[in-house]
């Protein structure tokens, strides 16, 4: 591995230990197609005298949001008790995304997953991309032309089927047009995964920055950036983004044993 610039470690690690149950990878069912990855995501409604009102969401790209059949694989960290059980089928999986605009980004609401998790017997253990890691307009502002290191954090396929956590290294830009694009190679797996920065602070500090939602390449990977995920997400009627019913079916079983994560540059 090269060396990484200043910061690049301490970020990594601090994506790893905040986030890093914070994503799932998905993909067509008992098929080869639409790998991608997902990400939980609190949206903050507001905060009242008894605490933080939130929504829940899981995050990724539109496109491999749009199969009928898809399959979660999971990790034993992110469930208790531990399950057996390492394929989480969902049937009508097209029909439990709200597709925000013309972003290019997909959501659902976390209940559904959640009330599965309850019938079956387990809860889910996961981290949570939170309003205060969620890129600002200040900090999409202060992204320029000139690249800055990038993290993304996604579930690489490698073919075999067990779609490690991987930190991909790479950078992003902010281009004329106000786009961000991602400079470097994109892993199959990783489309919808979430790219973070180390933003400096002065001196040896920073504050981790989730930038936004990696879409599919078109002549280059794009980043849909959270300030504009925020506003869309603001903008959606009440009802919009109710789970739907029988969201979250039984599992299948598929052993396997997985290592948490890995780096890739």
């Amino acid at each position: 591995m090269p060396d990484l610039p200043d910061h690049s470690s301490a970020t990594i690690d601090a994506i790893v230990d905040h986030v890093g149950r914070s994503t799932l990878p998905f993909q067509r069912a008992h098929r080869e197609e639409q790998h991608a990855t997902a990400f939980w995501f609190n949206e903050l409604v507001e905060t009242t005298s008894e605490g933080e009102v939130i929504r829940q969401y899981l995050v990724t790209a539109s496109e491999p949001a749009r199969v009928e059949l898809a399959e979660f694989t999971l990790r034993p960290a992110l469930c208790a008790p531990v399950m057996s059980a390492q394929k989480l089928m969902m049937l009508d999986f097209a029909e439990g995304w709200t597709h925000l605009d013309d972003l290019g980004v997909a959501v659902m609401p976390a209940a559904g997953l959640h009330a599965h998790g309850t019938r079956k017997g387990w809860r889910w253990t996961t981290d949570e991309i939170t309003d205060g890691i969620a890129a600002t307009e200040q900090d999409i502002a202060g992204l320029g032309e000139s690249p800055v290191p990038a993290y993304l954090l996604g579930h690489v396929n490698d073919g075999d089927g067990s779609r490690e956590q991987a930190v991909v290294i790479g950078r992003i830009t902010r281009a004329g047009d106000g786009s961000i694009r991602w400079i470097g190679d994109l892993p199959q797996g990783c489309v919808g995964a979430p790219v973070f920065i180390g933003a400096p602070l002065g001196e040896d500090s920073f504050k981790l920055v989730c930038v936004g939602v990696t879409l599919p390449a078109d002549d280059h990977h794009t980043i849909a950036s959270f300030d504009r995920i925020r506003a869309a997400l603001k903008a959606l009627p009440p009802d919009s983004t109710s789970a739907p019913d029988g969201a979250g079916t039984g599992p299948r079983i598929v052993e396997r044993k997985r290592r948490w994560w890995q780096r890739h540059s």
